[in-house]
């Protein structure tokens, strides 16, 4: 009796003894990871490098800023401030083990005023100091264009702006689609060309909302862009479109293709007066089919990227 007692306990405790070993403890892992990171922080910021980061940030931040109504660019864009980020800097750093600015890393801040908090106004351009333009192509004829101007592009790795009228879109379908899905924004350019600034409200309201209706029909999106035909436009157009939570949207470089000119007279025109910001207005028309291609290398050889025109159109640099 006694004897089977004695092995009972003598299995208990081998039982006991085996738990202990094997126990996990959470505080102590934790405790180790967390001074463990503690004491690599610690030491990155007493890194001469890490210090001189954090010294020299302030002289390479930017503020931010607001969109504006300006006195005769009317709606313009802001832009997003930098920030270094010291952190993310310094790891970029460190293995050179001295100071390049060129290696540094930025976050973008965000301005107080965007456009959406501005009132009604049509927009000209993007933000002024933006190495950006875009080219926005209005269509309601020129059909027989399209094609190449869509391979041009497709070439050149650019995204456009495509303002369709309405009547247009509902008659060529096959090319609205073909327009979306290679990556092209498409916004409304009324449904029959009409001059929109000596029609009525409601009339005004119909050629904006049955082309919108149109196209989401075709790509499932509706547009959010509104480029009223031959520029022609009033407050209530303005103000139509707004009520739509569509911007309206104008241009400040203007090929003229509309007149056939020569390819070298067309793409010396835009060369003459591309800026930073700038929305380059375009047709489907022979000159700019067969000219595109020189006017994209020109517009980035001067040193702009080339955007849709809401990418141009927001706060990112």
């Amino acid at each position: 009796m006694y004897r089977k007692q004695l092995i009972h306990v003598i299995v208990f405790v081998i039982i006991v003894a085996i738990s202990f070993q094997n126990s996990y403890n959470p505080f102590e892992t934790n405790d180790v990871t967390t001074f463990s990171n503690e004491v690599q922080q610690v030491s990155k910021k007493e890194d001469a490098l890490y210090r001189e980061i954090q010294t020299k940030s302030a002289q390479f931040a930017k503020d931010p800023q607001n969109a504006v109504i300006d006195r005769v660019w009317k709606k313009t864009p802001g832009r997003n401030g930098l920030k270094v980020n010291v952190d993310k800097s310094y790891e970029q750093m460190k293995k050179k083990g001295a100071f390049d600015k060129t290696l540094l890393v930025y976050d973008e801040i965000a301005p107080e005023v965007t456009l959406a908090d501005l009132p009604p106004a049509p927009i000209y351009r993007g933000h002024p100091e933006k190495q950006m333009t875009a080219l926005m192509i209005n269509v309601s004829w020129g059909t027989e264009y399209i094609p190449t101007i869509l391979n041009v592009l497709k070439e050149n790795n650019v995204k456009a702006t495509f303002f369709i009228e309405g009547k247009w879109a509902k008659e060529n379908s096959d090319f609205v689609k073909m327009i979306a899905e290679q990556g092209h924004v498409i916004g409304n350019h009324a449904y029959n060309h009409p001059d929109m600034a000596h029609l009525s409200k409601t009339e005004m309201t119909e050629q904006i909302q049955k082309t919108n209706d149109i196209i989401k029909a075709i790509t499932g999106k509706a547009p959010t862009l509104f480029a009223p035909p031959s520029g022609s436009f009033n407050d209530q157009v303005v103000d139509v479109a707004d009520e739509m939570d569509m911007e309206t949207i104008l241009w400040t470089v203007d090929t003229i293709d509309w007149q056939n000119p020569t390819v070298s007279v067309m793409v010396n025109r835009v060369s003459s007066k591309i800026h930073p910001g700038a929305m380059v207005l375009m047709h489907p028309t022979s000159p700019t089919a067969q000219g595109l291609d020189s006017l994209i290398t020109v517009i980035k050889d001067k040193g702009y990227k080339l955007g849709t025109v809401d990418t141009l159109l927001s706060e990112e640099r």
